[in-house]
């Protein structure tokens, strides 16, 4: 079953900025939000997207494994377990919202797709599964490529705060994340990936500490030599934790300013938590920066 890209299809780059409400159908996310544990997770997930759509969302991303430092990895089964359903009840309530999988497994992406999602959100951009290219090129879906240098060693990990990356170290932050962005890309066209399907993200938190974090979002602009969209991801991440040492559920504001300030950098799409704050954020930004 083909998958028809939202992304070529549905959304008009640099006319506004998109939102990507987070749906976690996991038991252990980061921020707090996971939905297992609430009876049908399907029910449940669909519960959380009826919200997000009437909050403005223009996407959501359904993943069901955390990528948060420390998580214990899940098996491709269990994953599909929790996202297929969810994806599927959501489709078929709200036929109209583009469903994007957080996924690096080719099989758990397949079965979303069959499931009607229409985006892969691949934190290791491509790069964990070998089939995750090809599929992603054959079935022509969109396509989000993360930057990602983390390693098992890197974080520091508090309770209250999350992961702190001590040991990242980059020579040049911005020219080395932009070369592996563009290395990314490139290796995803030569999958047979369409250009237009592709977005690319920086990876804000993965690999990098919270100086890095601060300045992958101040130089957001950056990115925008090489030629695809971008996505932003800062949402309650634990750079916003150890700059104004406030746990996930307190991250509102900071929240707020990392969008905002990576929306007057460039950003085309935010993926957050708290989608209906956000989407005034991001209406807001776009009202400022976006001025015709």
């Amino acid at each position: 079953m083909a998958a028809m890209s939202a992304l070529s299809q549905r959304l008009a780059w640099g006319s506004r900025t998109y939102v990507m409400g987070i749906v976690n159908a996991t038991p252990d996310s980061f921020s707090g939000d996971g939905l297992m544990g609430a009876g049908d997770l399907a029910q449940a997930a669909l519960a959380q997207a009826r919200r997000f759509a009437a909050d403005g969302a223009d996407l959501l991303d359904v993943g069901g494994e955390s990528t948060r430092p420390g998580a214990a990895p899940v098996p491709a089964a269990d994953e599909i377990a929790r996202v297929a359903p969810a994806i599927r009840a959501i489709r078929q309530a709200l036929p109209d919202m583009p469903v994007s999988v957080d996924t690096s497994k080719a099989a758990v992406a397949a079965a979303a797709l069959d499931a009607g999602a229409s985006i892969v959100n691949d934190v290791w951009g491509l790069r964990a599964d070998p089939g995750m290219a090809a599929l992603v090129a054959a079935r022509g879906c969109g396509v989000v490529l993360m930057h990602n240098r983390l390693t098992p060693a890197d974080p520091a990990i508090k309770a209250r705060l999350g992961a702190s990356f001590k040991g990242a170290s980059y020579a040049d932050l911005i020219g080395e994340v932009k070369a592996d962005l563009s290395e990314l890309a490139q290796s995803a066209l030569g999958a047979g990936v369409a250009r237009d399907n592709i977005v690319l993200d920086p990876g804000i938190g993965f690999g990098k500490n919270r100086e890095q974090s601060l300045e992958l979002i101040g130089r957001f602009d950056a990115f925008k030599e090489l030629g695809f969209p971008l996505l932003s991801g800062p949402s309650r991440k634990s750079f916003i934790g150890y700059t104004l040492d406030l746990a996930a559920d307190q991250r509102l504001e900071g929240t707020a300013a990392a969008v905002a300030i990576s929306i007057a950098h460039g950003a085309d799409m935010v993926r957050v938590h708290d989608v209906r704050e956000m989407v005034r954020v991001a209406r807001m930004a776009d009202a400022i920066v976006r001025r015709r």
